[in-house]
């Protein structure tokens, strides 16, 4: 739960609309609900989508923080 809420306290920051592709699922990734049902593991393949005015500024963000490992090292 800890990885999924740091991304979601810092994603929040930004306007854009900001989608994580998993497989077979479209998740909200400002949704700490839809993270944590979507039960993505450490090492998994991801694809991280942002729209919106400050769009390169959040996809910068998802990327730097997804790729620490969100605090779960």
């Amino acid at each position: 739960m800890r990885p999924a809420q740091i991304l979601v306290t810092e994603l929040g920051k930004y306007d854009s609309t900001i989608t994580i592709l998993f497989g077979e699922k479209v998740i909200n990734a400002k949704s700490i609900m839809n993270l944590m049902a979507s039960c993505i593991r450490r090492d998994s393949n991801l694809e991280i989508r942002c729209e919106g005015a400050d769009e390169a500024e959040a996809l910068s963000a998802a990327v730097r923080l997804v790729e620490s490992g969100l605090g779960d090292l």
